[in-house]
C-alpha cells in the first residue's frame, strides 16, 4: 500500500513527493564536476613548469651562444725587484771531521777518557792503551845507557893518564891511538842506547791515543779492554773547531747563481730555530745521473746542528726583476704551470709560464710573461682557451 507524504507549509501549499534516485544522482554529479576541476588545475601548473623551465633553458642557450659574455677579473703584474732565494735541503755534516785510530803497536785499552758531545784540546788523551811491557823495555835501555857512560869515562880516563906517560917515553904513539879508539867506541856506544831509549819512549808516547786538533767528539768506538791495533780502523770521532757544514743538493742552474761568501739560513727538521752561515764551497762536479752538485754551508757549533741530520736551507741569490702573482691565478696540469690572459680580442689564451720562489705578495714568475699581460687573477679553472670574456681589472688594494 503507497502512501504519500505531506508536509503543511506555512503557506498552506502542498509539497512535492520525496524521491531518492533523484537524490543520488545530484550527488554522482557533484562529484564529477569536482574531479573534473580537480583535474584542470593540475594540468595547468603542469603545463606552467614546463612553460617556465623551457623559457629558462631557451634564455640560458641564448646566453651562452652570444647574448651575454661572462665577466673575468683580471689583473696586469708589470715587473717587481724582487731578493732572490734558492730554497733547498741538505745534510747536516762536521766540517773537517777528523777520524782517529792507534797508531802504536797496540794492545788492551786501559782507559778511556772522553764521551761523545765534550770539547777536546790539541794532543788531549782520549785512551790509553796497556804499556807494561814498554815500560819495562824502557828501564831496561835507561840502563843500557848509564853502563855505556860508564864506559866511556872509564876510556877517557885511560886515554888521560897515558898522555902524560907520553913524554916519559913509557907509552907509544900506538898505544894513544889504540885508546883514543876505545874512548870514542865507549861515547859511539853512549849515543845508540840513547837513541834506543828515544825509540822505545816515542814507542810508549804512541800508546796514548790523543786528539790531532781541537774539537768536539762526535763518536767513541772503542771500551776498556778492547784490543787495538793500527789496523783497527776509527775509534774516536772529531769535529775540527766544532764547526758544522750543510751538504745543500742544488739543481746546475742554481750553482751558477751562486758563490762563495753567499749568506744562508738553515732550518735543521723538527727545530724551530734557524742559524745563519755562508757557502764557502761549490761542488766543481755535476752528478750525472741526477744533474746535481753540492753547495757546502759553512756553520759555527751550536746544539742543535747534529751531524747526519736533515734541514731545510734559504741561500740569497741577488736581486731578479719580474713580474709577481697571486696563487690564484696559477694553474697547473701535466705538462706544468700555465695562466689564462685576456687578448685584446677578448679572447682567452693559455700562456705557459714557469715559476720561482713563493714570496710575500705571491708567486714570482720567472718566465712566460712580461708583467703587460691581462692575467685571469682567479677562477681560471672555469674558462677555457678560445673563449670570449669581458675583462674587468681588479681593483689596487687600499692602503
Amino acid at each position: 500500500m503507497n502512501y504519500d507524504a505531506k508536509i503543511d507549509t506555512a503557506g498552506g501549499e502542498e509539497s512535492a513527493p520525496f524521491d531518492p534516485l533523484a537524490a543520488g544522482d545530484e550527488e554522482d554529479r557533484a562529484s564529477g564536476r569536482r574531479m573534473w576541476l580537480i583535474a584542470a588545475v593540475v594540468a595547468v601548473v603542469i603545463v606552467g613548469l614546463w612553460f617556465v623551465l623551457h623559457h629558462k633553458s631557451t634564455a640560458t642557450l641564448d646566453s651562452r651562444a652570444g647574448g651575454q659574455v661572462p665577466v673575468v677579473t683580471v689583473i696586469t703584474p708589470g715587473r717587481t725587484t724582487i731578493a732572490g732565494t734558492i730554497s733547498a735541503t741538505g745534510t747536516l755534516a762536521a766540517r773537517r771531521e777528523l777520524p782517529v785510530g792507534s797508531a802504536g803497536e797496540g794492545g788492551q785499552i786501559a782507559r778511556v777518557l772522553v764521551e761523545p758531545g765534550q770539547w777536546v784540546g790539541q794532543g788531549q788523551v782520549l785512551a790509553t792503551v796497556d804499556r807494561s811491557v814498554q815500560v819495562e823495555q824502557e828501564a831496561q835501555l835507561a840502563a843500557a845507557i848509564r853502563v855505556a857512560e860508564a864506559d866511556a869515562r872509564l876510556a877517557q880516563a885511560n886515554l888521560e893518564r897515558a898522555q902524560k906517560l907520553v913524554a916519559r917515553g913509557f907509552i907509544s904513539k900506538a898505544d894513544i891511538d889504540r885508546l883514543t879508539a876505545t874512548r870514542d867506541a865507549a861515547n859511539a856506544r853512549v849515543r845508540v842506547a840513547q837513541a834506543q831509549l828515544g825509540e822505545m819512549q816515542a814507542r810508549v808516547r804512541r800508546l796514548s791515543i790523543v786528539a790531532p786538533a781541537a774539537g768536539l767528539v762526535l763518536e767513541r768506538k772503542v771500551e776498556p779492554g778492547q784490543i787495538v791495533s793500527s789496523g783497527s780502523g776509527v775509534l774516536f770521532s772529531l769535529a775540527k773547531g766544532g764547526e758544522m757544514e750543510l751538504l745543500a743538493r742544488l739543481t746546475e742552474e742554481d750553482l751558477a747563481a751562486l758563490s762563495p761568501g753567499v749568506a744562508a739560513t738553515v732550518t735543521p727538521v723538527g727545530s724551530g730555530r734557524s742559524f745563519t752561515g755562508q757557502v764557502w764551497q761549490i761542488s766543481p762536479v755535476i752528478d750525472p745521473q741526477t744533474r746535481q752538485g753540492t753547495a757546502r754551508i759553512a756553520l759555527a757549533y751550536a746544539p742543535g746542528l747534529r751531524p747526519g741530520g736533515f734541514a731545510n736551507v734559504e741561500i740569497a741569490a741577488g736581486t731578479i726583476v719580474a713580474p709577481v702573482l697571486p696563487e690564484s691565478a696559477v694553474l697547473s696540469d701535466n705538462k706544468g704551470s700555465y695562466v689564462y690572459i685576456v687578448e685584446r680580442n677578448g679572447k682567452v689564451a693559455r700562456r705557459d709560464i714557469r715559476t720561482g720562489q713563493i714570496t710575500s705578495r705571491g708567486i714570482v714568475v720567472t718566465s712566460g710573461l712580461d708583467g703587460g699581460e691581462r692575467v685571469v687573477q682567479r677562477a681560471g679553472a672555469f674558462l677555457s682557451a678560445g673563449e670570449t670574456v669581458r675583462p674587468r681589472m681588479a681593483e689596487s688594494p687600499k692602503g
